[in-house]
């Protein structure tokens, strides 16, 4: 059976956002268990020149977001990067997590030559969409998710690979 442009997408998306979801329900309930502010766990970084955990679902979400929407010919729905908190970041997921689910198969299927044109600084950055999901979007995504997965796992919270994989 043939991988396709939305399988390869969307359901990959929708996994490891789900699973980042229940993370941060496993993370808060264990830090109020303990009596940690969850402010310090979304502040947290791995190193002083990475972004924080807030920051880094920030990114998650918009390459998620944006990966289905550009694969799809759609516009990519703009969410401010105001959310700071673990509900806020949760209700983040929620929204990347409907618009994700909003989009059809037959919206991306197909899209393996569509040209994808991403700003980034004073760049422009031009792909073909399998090129770019395979390697450029995808990569980036798990990216900030291991990334956010580590900055809890490093400041205590109690988590496993199961718990990263999530519905295995």
């Amino acid at each position: 059976m043939t991988l396709s442009m939305y399988s390869t997408s969307a359901p990959a998306f929708e996994r490891a956002l789900t699973s980042l979801d229940a993370i941060l329900d496993k993370t808060a309930t264990w830090a109020e268990e303990r009596k940690i502010d969850p402010a310090v766990l979304t502040s947290a970084r791995l190193a002083p020149d990475m972004h924080p955990l807030n920051r880094q679902v920030h990114l998650l979400s918009d390459t998620a977001k944006g990966a289905c929407a550009r694969l799809a010919g759609l516009p990519v729905p703009s969410f401010p990067d105001t959310e700071t908190t673990l509900p806020e970041l949760k209700s983040r997921i929620g929204k990347t997590l409907d618009f994700i689910r909003s989009v059809k198969a037959d919206q991306i299927d197909g899209s393996e030559d569509r040209q994808i044109v991403l700003k980034a600084g004073a760049r422009e950055l031009v792909f073909k969409g399998q090129d770019y999901l395979v390697g450029f979007a995808l990569p980036n995504f798990y990216f900030h998710v291991t990334v956010a997965y580590a900055i809890l796992r490093h400041n205590g919270a109690p988590l496993g690979k199961l718990d990263y994989l999530g519905g295995v």
